[in-house]
Parts: structure tokens; sequence; C-alpha cells
């Protein structure tokens, strides 16, 4: 996979599942912590960007707002990585093990993938009740006029509030019987993405990428142990 957040592939679906794929989530290599893409704030501002949560002009006034006060830019950052995970967590507590996930419901289950899910949304509430705060409750003037909030309205804060309204999103729109999970078991890098294929029969985060390289090693595993039969 690439290093940089700019080449990162976008396969989750909705901003919020191609937010936790942001951080590695396969099996790491000879006991090394997994790559975060979102390595600095400036990462994260260009990742923010790409994927269209913020617009270049507010890219600007979030980079004004971050050299003036270094301290807010990773708080920003530490802010994100924090939703990034309690999202992960609530996203696999919906996911069946079937399909790559952990249980059944978000909190419905006892146990402790149940208790972390659970503290996971709350976390993950109260970053959004903060984002709610700072937001401004606007009117879209037109031939139906409609009452709207604006998330970001505080540029020190704009990527962390717009991250929590993107993540309340995918949790009270998405249809979580669609969320997968790459299967880290077979080769697959553990990825989240929604199954938006008509028979809901996705398994890969990429084809290309790993159900090909997991297609390959299977190929290789049966050669060899075709020729150590033949022995």
């Amino acid at each position: 996979m690439p290093s940089d957040v700019n080449q990162l592939t976008l396969v989750g679906g909705h901003p919020a599942l191609d937010l936790v794929n942001t951080l590695e989530r396969g099996v790491p290599l000879d006991g090394e912590a997994p790559h975060d893409y979102l390595s600095d704030p400036s990462a994260l501002l260009r990742w923010t960007v790409r994927i269209g949560l913020i617009s270049d002009a507010e890219a600007e006034r979030v980079r004004r707002a971050w050299r003036q006060d270094p301290g807010a830019a990773h708080a920003g950052l530490a802010a994100v990585r924090d939703i990034r995970e309690a999202l992960h967590l609530a996203l696999l507590a919906a996911i069946p093990p079937e399909n790559g996930g952990t249980a059944g419901d978000l909190v419905g289950r006892d146990g402790g993938d149940s208790v972390a899910a659970g503290a996971a949304l709350v976390g993950l509430h109260e970053r959004w009740s903060g984002a709610a705060a700072r937001a401004t409750l606007v009117l879209d003037r037109g031939e139906r006029p409609q009452a709207r909030l604006v998330y970001g309205t505080v540029a020190a804060m704009m990527i962390p509030d717009r991250i929590a309204e993107t993540a309340l999103d995918v949790l009270l729109t998405a249809d979580l019987t669609r969320v997968r999970r790459c299967p880290v078991a077979e080769g697959g890098c553990g990825w989240l993405f929604l199954d938006q294929s008509r028979n809901g029969s996705r398994r890969w985060c990429r084809m290309a990428d790993c159900g090909t390289t997991a297609k390959a090693r299977r190929l290789t595993e049966r050669r060899r142990a075709g020729r150590v039969g033949a022995k």
C-alpha cells in the first residue's frame, strides 16, 4: 500500500469509513505499529480536502488558524484519531462475525465487545455534541426554504467537527447490514467498506488488491501442497 495519504485508495463508500481506513487494520508486520496515514496535521488537512469534507478556501482558513496556534493543530489531529478509533469499534460491533465483525448489534450484547462499543458510542456522541454546539443554524432560501446546521464554524476545530458530523451520519443513515470488513484471516487488509453490490456479495475492499493477492496466495499454497503430496 502507498505510504502517503494522497495516494491512499478510497474504498469505504462513505467518508467516515474512509476515515477508519486511514490506519492499517491488517496483521502488523514483524510486530511493527500499524501505519497511520494521518501522520501529522498537514496530512490530515490534505486528506480532508481530498475527500471533500472541506473546500480549498476552508482549508486555508484552517491552515492559518493552526499556524497561529500549533497546539490547536495537534489537538485537532488527536480528536480526529479518537473519533476514528471509536467509530471503528462501533462499526465492528455492528458487523456480524461472518462479515468480519465482532458481534451483533451496537450495544445489545453482554461482554467486552459490547462494553467497548457502548463506550465508543458515548465518546462519539460527546464529540458530536461539541461540534453541534459550535455549529450555526442557517436558512437556505429558494423555492423551498430549508434550515440546516453548518458544522465547522470555528476554523481551528473545523476538521474534527466535520469529522464528527460525518461519523454520526454513517451510524444514523447508512445500512449497517451492508458494512463489511476485508477478511484478515484470508489475507485481506481489514479495511471497512459499504457493500453496495446488488446481491450483497462483495468480500474484498478491492478485488484488484486484496482479492487478487489472496487468490494468488491460495494458488501458491495449493501448488506447494501438490508438490509435497507427489513426493
